[in-house]
């Protein structure tokens, strides 16, 4: 009974993940598809692109929520850590591979969603609610320094680990949460292997003030 109730969680939290709030805010603001728009991602930079910033500050907020929630839920139902810290990496899996953004192409079935960042923030705050007082600051700071969305998504479980692994260490949070932060790095990694080629060749877009120092564009595969 325990593992069908946990199995039940875990899929409960993809499907809070799947949840393509970027692609509803961007139709009901503008009647577009957000897949049809520059990276095709359904995260807040790409909604950015297709409906503006407030629309893009919406999708992040409620793309944080919905992993955080997936943590409050699993507390609230009684299950232990090892849940808490895998039923928000699930929320990332259903974020980045969305079950109601399932697409045949090429005779394959293939799932969209975005790149995980703000949900895998959310994971975090749902485990330890400050961190995002934390992983907000510094985010922004790397942004502004390099000038690439994709380092910055990259860089929050980044963030994440080392807060779990300085709060395990003074003895304030359990160290599976460090493991959080460790599977949310992955699929982050994973979800941005184009960028991360682009990045080797030197050809990932820069965004940001540091466009109009090198020119170039801001479409690129980040959120």
């Amino acid at each position: 009974m325990q593992i069908f109730q946990a199995i039940l969680m875990l899929f409960l939290g993809y499907l809070i993940g799947s949840i393509p709030i970027g692609l509803l805010i961007v139709k009901i603001q503008t009647g577009k598809d957000v897949r049809q728009v520059a990276s095709g991602r359904t995260g807040g930079t790409n909604v950015m692109r297709a409906a503006g910033f407030w629309s893009g500050l919406a999708t992040g907020i409620l793309d944080i929520l919905k992993a955080a929630c997936t943590v409050w839920i699993s507390r609230a139902f009684g299950f232990g850590i090892w849940m808490q810290v895998l039923a928000p990496i699930a929320a990332i899996l259903g974020h980045n591979y969305s079950i109601f953004l399932a697409e045949r192409k090429d005779g394959k079935i293939h799932l969209r969603g975005g790149a995980g960042g703000a949900a895998s923030v959310g994971g975090a705050m749902g485990l330890w609610a400050p961190s995002i007082l934390i992983i907000f600051p510094i985010g922004f700071l790397i942004f502004f320094a390099v000038g690439y969305a994709s380092v910055t998504t990259m860089s929050v479980a980044l963030i994440a680990i080392v807060i779990f692994a300085i709060r395990a260490w003074m003895g304030l949070s359990p160290w599976q949460y460090i493991l959080y932060g460790v599977l949310a790095e992955i699929l982050l990694i994973w979800a941005l292997r184009p960028n991360i080629k682009r990045l080797l060749a030197g050809e990932e877009r820069l965004h940001g003030w540091r466009t109009k120092k090198k020119g170039w564009g801001v479409e690129a595969d980040d959120e």
